[in-house]
């Protein structure tokens, strides 16, 4: 992947965020307008099934990151998830609303990072 690459994916990203943070809450699934006119959505994610791993990945690398820190002082798990969903409640919108626990643990696991 190139950093034109990259950054286009992680712009993508940020304006499914934004139009989440900026939509009614509790979320419809069935509203289509979350991912319209995303250039290269489908050449850079394979869909917006790539789009909600990615997604469901980030919220998992913010998790370990904060349980590695909270746990060392005595914070429970549910203290932890309770905390990054008021830091970043738009993501835990999206994935709630889109089930992505059904698409991360069934993925394939990569065996090395491939470009």
């Amino acid at each position: 992947m190139s950093w034109a690459d990259f950054h286009a994916r992680t712009d993508i990203l940020h304006t499914v965020l934004d139009r989440v943070a900026r939509s009614r809450l509790p979320l419809n699934p069935a509203d289509p307008t979350l991912f319209e006119g995303l250039p290269e959505l489908e050449r850079l994610f394979g869909g917006v099934d790539g789009v909600l791993l990615a997604l469901r990945a980030r919220w998992q690398n913010h998790l370990d990151v904060k349980l590695e820190h909270a746990l060392a002082q005595g914070k429970s798990v549910p203290q932890v998830v309770h905390e990054l969903t008021a830091e970043q409640p738009a993501l835990r919108a999206i994935l709630d609303a889109f089930d992505t626990d059904r698409l991360y643990y069934r993925r394939p696991r990569a065996r090395a990072l491939a470009g």
